[in-house]
């Protein structure tokens, strides 16, 4: 049966494009695409409202055209999965913690995540790495301000544990940063010469996440793909049992721009459709109770070990169908394209999506705590000079790559 999957980078909005050119691919070969998947920075922005949570310098800000797939008006023409980057609207994604449809046949894999689809299962965690956040807690809510709508993005100790909590072979993982260290493992002359300004964070070693590695050694996927860097870098892995891990990272969707791969699973076989990892949710069911949403730096949780007794419980909750309910909503208002409003308003709170409450209420757990609007003070904290995040298009404002 076999599956085709198609590979983009940083989607930065450009929906639109980036199904255009998964349809000249087929064209030119003549073979379908199975599924498209997103190595963050997709950018599910709904409305003007939700332009104001991305961070990211003003002159980026762009409506881009998820809008129009999220109110109907036009439909994925392939099954799509993403995981979020560091420029995203996070107060939808913050909505679907812990994944869910942003849109009809668009599947966001949440915070931290593991699913199934034609026979593969795929494993991903969003956002970027930064020290100083990583023990922090989910403590982000509307109305941020730069500092928290940056640290919004950054990857929490918890959905790193949850995920070394997973056992079994994973297909393939998605993330949208690099494992730190993942230069050693492939050309990094020819990564440093297109790339300059990386050379020294190589050389220091501080390129990339060091979790993502640490996972990576764990879980042994066949594939990692990745972005952020808007640059295509590939890498083979070896581990100790003779296997090897295929790392490929893809540039942004421009034209000219290596920003697509097609990658082949001709021994695939299941429906090509959504369905839940039975392991994932018992993971998620166990380690939900320790989650924080605090300010407040956490000790980090240990990996949780999943007794058969407890996937017999996931099978008999789901009654045996593990397949992701077709159950979008829209929580928000699309974009009116008669509208004469130049400039959206900050959101207050976070809404609850049903879907997520669906989950959460299957799985038998409580609903994370909403944080009120007077939890801004927290969310907005004195600002500490080393804690700057410098954005990367403000470091590489060329982003040039090289075909090879």
């Amino acid at each position: 049966m076999g599956l085709r999957i198609a590979i983009e980078g940083c989607g930065h909005g450009e929906l639109d494009r980036v199904y255009s050119s998964v349809k000249q691919l087929e064209e030119l070969d003549g073979k379908k695409v199975d599924l498209v998947v997103c190595c963050g920075d997709f950018q599910s922005v709904r409305n003007l409202d939700d332009l104001e949570c991305m961070a990211c310098p003003v002159k980026y800000r762009k409506l881009g055209s998820f809008y129009e797939y999220y109110s109907g008006v036009k439909k994925a023409p392939y099954p799509t999965v993403f995981v979020g980057g560091n420029h995203e609207a996070i107060n939808y994604l913050r909505e679907l913690y812990y994944g869910g449809w942003v849109a009809p046949n668009i599947y966001f894999m949440g915070y931290s995540g593991v699913i199934h689809f034609g026979g593969i299962r795929i494993a991903g965690i969003s956002g970027i790495f930064k020290g100083h956040d990583y023990l922090m807690g989910h403590h982000e809510s509307p109305p941020y301000d730069n500092s928290s709508m940056r640290s919004a993005y950054h990857v929490r100790c918890m959905e790193v544990s949850k995920l070394m909590s997973v056992t079994g072979h994973v297909d393939v993982f998605l993330s949208h940063d690099w494992p730190a260290g993942i230069t050693s493992y492939g050309d990094v002359n020819d990564l440093v010469r297109r790339k300059r300004f990386l050379a020294r964070d190589i050389e220091q070693n501080s390129l990339g996440s060091p979790p993502l590695m640490s996972l990576l050694k764990k879980i042994q996927p066949s594939y990692w793909f990745s972005a952020h860097l808007h640059t295509k870098f590939a890498a083979l892995v070896p581990h100790s049992d003779t296997s090897f891990t295929r790392f490929l990272s893809l540039d942004k969707c421009l034209p000219g721009r290596e920003f697509l791969q097609i990658v082949d699973f001709p021994e695939a076989s299941g429906p090509k459709e959504f369905s839940y990892d039975e392991q994932w949710l018992a993971i998620i069911k166990k380690t939900h109770p320790s989650l924080s949403f605090d300010r407040s730096p956490i000790t980090p949780p240990p990996p949780v070990e999943i007794h058969e007794e407890e996937l017999r419980h996931i099978r008999e909750v789901f009654q045996g169908d593990m397949k992701v309910p077709e159950n979008f909503v829209c929580t928000a208002p699309p974009f009116d394209t008669m509208t004469t409003q130049g400039k959206g308003n900050m959101p207050m709170q976070l809404l609850e999506n049903p879907q997520t409450k669906s989950l959460m209420d299957t799985l038998e757990i409580e609903f994370p705590a909403r944080h009120a609007s007077d939890n801004a003070a927290r969310n907005n904290p004195p600002p500490n000079p080393e804690m700057i995040d410098i954005d990367d298009d403000d470091i590489d404002p060329a982003i040039q790559a090289i075909l090879h």
